[in-house]
């Protein structure tokens, strides 16, 4: 088990009154608990100052400006004497004060069950226990033998190489891009931001508190994986500028024969007992299906390959969307364009956040880098309010009468805390209300976070919102479906991607030539999103139906998903055998309830249409489940769902 330094080094140089100043920025709910781990006394637990409620992106639980001010007067003393007395750290509290604590910081009850899964993603005893170096259980000689060939260097291929390289496995990942960072090296348009909090977007092994916002831009997010590449010295198993063009399994051999194609032209062939496809489901743009597109004669591009000599200010400017990147977008652009023309498909559902793009305060680094545990206790109640409890939410309720505009009574309370908060900030203008006020439940398509920025771009007086489609493009602009033309000196597609295109467009082929892309030709789907029967020794992180949509994080998921891909390959090393696959009946139960509780969800439902779902209306990139049953399914690997040889 790897120990993490966060976790076991405390130093605290500063004086009383450099002290006193940092915890003006402090999370007090946070603050309470690294006191108890630098006094040793729970006592705080049962006093009357305590936080009053939890909620996603609210850090001081509600509690007032006087109660505030008190625990921080006792947190000066407690440091105080942390600080005079060697910060030496008393014995550390037991799991059912852990647990007391836990129920105190979010101002609930944390149930019995959530709470190895809390321990674990905390590490309060430093330790990283998703980590798995094998120790004497699998022979260094079979390590050494099994040579694995990671497709993606975004956040999930960083993560497997980390894993790899902590297993003693022989790896190399192949990256089509010029540096690692996946989505946050490709999408580099005005205002692109994280929508997780970064002190929860970062791995559980490497937490970062250098965050200059609570919601890092892409330079900062690129750089956070290009320092994790450095500080595990991966550079030498990473290929840039090479991409995947096809891989096909060899059944007498027992391996995987990958051809890569790099800048210059280069192929090679590797032959490899084990691919994990890092690729993710997000990475190929997809531009409208309308005429003209290439016509235009101004400057176009999607804002996933963005155009960086494009000058927008002072010009005219279309933007075709209104989904998550056109959320960052448009405000980022409006105030410097001449003219601003949004095309939206569909009006978002937002909720507010005031702290998006606020800059995290000195004060609240300190505390992160300095106070005991307090950087791990801000990550759980990070995590606990995107955890599950919004999942209730998501059921739809046959009986519930309002399936217009919501799917049972927790969503119903939901659509009106939406709505109140879309019609705050609009006012009066009932015209720009009603189309900015979605016509489906909340939660069914992707919710995005706001601080009032949106809208107020939209109330702009240079720039129109419209809610027609696109007929064609032009030359000189686009023509919508009313014929009106639309004069342009920019078009940004903010359109999305080819989402029912896994692995698109290379090639990969199973026992028996058997083609994926046929396999997944209308519905992919994976056991767990990760194996897929006819396709032994290949893994998936972020394959199909692990998104997700209402709440967690994908680095989260994608830790989960790389600890099982490890736990297969461990099992497969300890056998002898060469090849493990995953068993038809096994993938066969997995769909069969995966379509089952999807049928029961609002993603399903005949009010919302999103790129979650096929051309049938099926759901295939979401995760149906709680998330704690996408930690507790990946723990460990059952070898009865497996066939070895």
């Amino acid at each position: 088990m790897n120990t993490n330094p966060v976790a076991t080094g405390f130093d605290i140089p500063e004086d009383d009154d450099a002290i006193a100043a940092s915890l003006e920025d402090a999370s007090i709910p946070t603050l309470m608990m690294s006191m108890i781990h630098m006094s040793g006394d729970a006592s705080l637990l049962d006093g009357q100052i305590r936080p009053a409620g939890a909620y996603i992106n609210e850090y001081q639980g509600y509690m007032t400006e006087e109660d505030k001010a008190a625990v921080r007067a006792q947190a000066l003393e407690v440091i105080r004497a942390f600080r005079d007395g060697g910060c030496q750290l008393p014995t550390p509290p037991d799991r059912d004060t852990i647990h007391r604590m836990m129920n105190f910081l979010v101002a609930q009850e944390v149930p019995e069950e959530y709470v190895p899964m809390m321990l674990e993603e905390m590490e309060l005893d430093g330790r990283d226990h998703r980590t798995d170096a094998w120790g004497s259980e699998v022979p260094q000689q079979n390590r050494e033998q099994h040579k694995v060939l990671v497709i993606g260097g975004g956040m999930s291929g960083v993560l497997a190489a980390v894993r790899l390289q902590e297993a003693g496995i022989p790896f190399v990942v192949i990256e089509k891009n010029a540096s690692v960072g996946g989505t946050w090296f490709e999408n580099r348009y005005p205002g692109a931001r994280v929508d997780v909090s970064n002190h929860l977007y970062c791995y559980s092994f490497e937490p970062a508190h250098h965050w200059t916002q609570y919601f890092a831009q892409q330079p900062e997010l690129q750089k956070y994986f290009e320092d994790v590449v450095e500080n595990h010295r991966l550079q030498d198993n990473i290929r840039l500028n090479t991409e995947v063009t096809s891989a096909s399994y060899d059944e007498e051999a027992c391996l995987w024969q990958v051809e890569t194609l790099d800048r210059d032209g280069h192929v090679e062939l590797h032959r490899v007992n084990s691919v994990i496809s890092a690729v993710g489901q997000l990475n190929r743009p997809k531009l409208p299906d309308v005429p003209g597109v290439e016509s235009f004669r101004g400057q176009w591009c999607h804002s996933a390959d963005w155009d960086p000599s494009i000058d927008y200010r002072g010009k005219r400017v279309i933007v075709v969307g209104a989904g998550a990147s056109a959320f960052q977008v448009v405000p980022a652009i409006a105030a410097d364009v001449a003219e601003l023309t949004v095309f939206q498909r569909a009006a978002p559902w937002m909720f507010e956040n005031p702290i998006y793009h606020e800059q995290v305060p000195e004060g609240k680094k300190w505390c992160l880098q300095h106070l005991p545990f307090y950087a791990r206790w801000f990550r759980f109640l990070l995590f606990w309010c995107a955890c599950d409890g919004a999942y209730e939410s998501v059921i739809v309720d046959p009986e519930w009468p309002h399936q217009e505009r919501s799917i049972n009574e927790m969503n119903e309370f939901v659509y009106q805390m939406f709505s109140d908060y879309i019609r705050g900030q609009v006012g009066d203008d009932e015209e720009l209300l009603e189309k900015v006020l979605p016509d489906y439940p909340p939660m069914g398509r992707r919710t995005l976070q706001d601080n009032g920025s949106w809208l107020a771009a939209l109330k702009r007086d240079n720039v129109d919102l419209q809610t027609q489609g696109i007929a064609s493009v032009d030359a000189r602009g686009v023509v919508a479906e009313d014929g009106n033309h639309f004069q342009a000196d920019i078009i940004i597609y903010a359109t999305g991607f080819k989402t029912d295109k896994f692995l698109w467009p290379m090639e990969v082929r199973g026992r028996g030539g058997l083609l994926l892309s046929d396999v997944w030709a209308r519905e992919p789907s994976a056991y767990l999103g990760v194996t897929v029967p006819g396709f032994p020794n290949f893994y998936c992180m972020f394959g199909p139906g692990t998104n997700l949509a209402f709440g967690g994080s994908l680095i989260f998921n994608g830790e989960c998903q790389v600890r099982y891909t490890m736990e297969c390959i461990k099992l497969l090393l300890q056998s002898g055998d060469s090849a493990l696959e995953c068993l038809e009946e096994t993938h066969a139960d997995y769909q069969r309830r995966f379509r089952e509780l999807h049928a029961k969800l609002i993603w399903e439902h005949p009010g919302v249409h999103s790129y979650y779902q096929n051309a049938d209306g099926k759901v295939t990139l979401l995760w149906p489940w709680k998330i704690i049953d996408m930690w507790r399914w990946t723990k460990q690997v059952d070898p009865g769902d497996y066939r070895l040889r």
